[in-house]
């Protein structure tokens, strides 16, 4: 598994589904799916969205960081 971090290219909105998608080994648009699909739901998925956004470095950022 590779490491957290939303990638420069295959974004939507904050890449937070790409990133998770390659973290899991998925496609980006299984995980937006996914999300969307979630929505429907009771909760908040859409603060958990924005806190990972924030919680996750961009790929540019992460890579200097190593």
């Amino acid at each position: 598994m590779s490491r957290l971090a939303r990638p420069t290219n295959n974004r939507v909105i904050g890449g937070v589904c790409a990133a998770l998608a390659r973290r899991f080994g998925t496609s980006a648009t299984t995980m937006r799916v996914i999300f969307l699909v979630s929505c429907l739901l009771p909760g908040p998925q859409f603060l958990v969205y924005i806190a990972l956004w924030i919680l996750f470095p961009s790929e540019d950022k992460a890579q200097t960081a190593w």
